[in-house]
């Protein structure tokens, strides 16, 4: 039986900067054109963070009983390392979804019936992408669908459900979102290349080699960057962005110098990192401004 700790640890605590950092941008998004309304984002926060765990705990239920996990230098893994039984972390991740539905459904009621058909693709996501006979992330789409969900479905929800419409500076830190929680996602698979390929899960790492996805990830952390200077345009603060680009470069340095391995995991760490502290500081920023 696993303990409280070990739950909150499959989990996956670190990547809890990727639901949170969409919703600061959407915000931000939707103050800078007077639409900000706290408690849709507070229920857009709890949408995204139940979500994000949910997906974990699926990840942890489908790559366990596949085997994937069986072998692992990375963090806990709860069915892998047979500290809970599939059943249960199955069920966890049921719950964990089903309480983002429901406050899904809330903003849906509050804002525009079609949303309910981007939740279901949400959902459907989140399961499909290690669930079900042919996950897609064993297929190399990860990356596309955390772009996808976690930069503009999330970022232009957030900024949708609040203000009623998206503009080009919620489009611009979408994408921006979306390149620094894709490239979380890269450094793991990076990390994870030697046992996903001999397990048979072909993500895009394995697809693009060591070396291409260890640039893969440099640009993808560039990209946020050029939206900073590109921001100025709406308003001079959003150069305030720069400064994470320390983290960031701390981020991509064991990916650099070619480390494996549990030599990788600051990589994510610092990814994450990064991604929350650009979207925090430029959501506030362009919000402001």
């Amino acid at each position: 039986m696993a303990t409280a700790a070990q739950w909150i640890e499959g989990a996956r605590p670190r990547t809890l900067p990727n639901a949170i950092a969409p919703v600061l941008a959407g915000t931000g998004a939707a103050a800078s054109v007077d639409g900000a309304v706290w408690w849709k984002a507070i229920l857009a926060l709890l949408v995204s963070l139940a979500l994000i765990i949910g997906v974990n705990y699926a990840n942890d239920y489908s790559d366990g009983i596949r085997g994937t996990d069986d072998v692992r230098v990375g963090p806990l893994r709860l069915v892998g390392q047979k500290l809970a039984s599939p059943a249960a972390v199955k069920s966890a991740a049921i719950v964990s979804l089903a309480i983002g539905a429901v406050f899904g459904l809330i903003l849906v009621v509050t804002s525009a019936w079609w949303l309910l058909l981007v939740g279901v693709a949400c959902l459907a996501g989140a399961w499909y992408y290690t669930g079900g006979s042919k996950p897609y992330g064993y297929s190399g789409f990860g990356e596309v669908a955390v772009f996808v969900f976690f930069g503009l479905v999330g970022v232009l929800g957030t900024q949708f459900v609040q203000a009623k419409s998206i503009d080009w500076v919620g489009g611009l830190l979408a994408v921006s979102v979306g390149a620094f929680s894709s490239a979380v996602l890269v450094a793991n698979n990076l990390r994870d290349i030697p046992t996903d390929t001999e397990s048979g899960k072909v993500t895009l790492a394995v697809k693009l080699g060591d070396p291409r996805t260890r640039t893969l990830h440099l640009a993808l952390l560039a990209v946020p960057f050029l939206a900073t200077v590109i921001l100025v345009a709406r308003t001079p603060w959003a150069l305030v962005g720069l400064v994470a680009v320390p983290l960031a470069v701390r981020a991509n340095t064991p990916v650099r110098h070619g480390k494996g391995g549990l030599e990788l995991i600051p990589a994510l760490r610092d990814s994450g990192l990064a991604l929350l502290v650009w979207s925090a500081v430029t959501a506030l920023a362009v919000g402001l401004g």
